[in-house]
């Protein structure tokens, strides 16, 4: 018999061609964070993006290294400008964290010359959103 039956090798490609499918969205973030919902629409993904996480504990890492406390500005400092500009931001904050400790961040980048900064959220499922009353109406 001089043919190769190919039909295996094929079979175990489809399988692994599919367990790569999906795992590959779950790589993307190392850094493991509670995202809060939004119905927002997905914005293109950019190839000079930076990824800044803040965990549930308010620990700062930049594309999963983290930062020493304090150490933020000469984190920024050391990303690199390309034609003037910095790279585009992607900031991951848990949903449990502070306003003050995310606007704390937001204020570093902003202050460092970032400023196209994306907020990453989970588009599942409708944020919930009161009408801003304390009588619970």
């Amino acid at each position: 018999m001089s043919e190769i039956n190919v039909t295996p090798f094929v079979d175990v490609m489809l399988v692994l061609l599919i367990i790569f499918m999906v795992t590959a969205p779950l790589l993307t973030a190392g850094v493991p964070i509670d995202l809060p919902d939004s119905r927002a629409s997905q914005l293109p993904a950019d190839q000079q993006q930076v990824t800044i996480s803040i965990d549930q504990a308010g620990y700062v890492y930049i594309d999963d290294v983290e930062v020493p406390t304090g150490g933020l500005s000469q984190a920024l400092e050391s990303l690199p400008q390309i034609g003037g500009e910095g790279p585009e931001i992607t900031l991951r904050a848990d949903r449990g964290l502070d306003y003050g400790r995310v606007m704390a961040v937001m204020g570093e980048l902003n202050r460092a010359g970032l400023n196209r900064i994306s907020l990453i959220t989970n588009a599942a499922a409708p944020a919930s959103v009161n009408n801003g009353s304390s009588d619970g109406e």
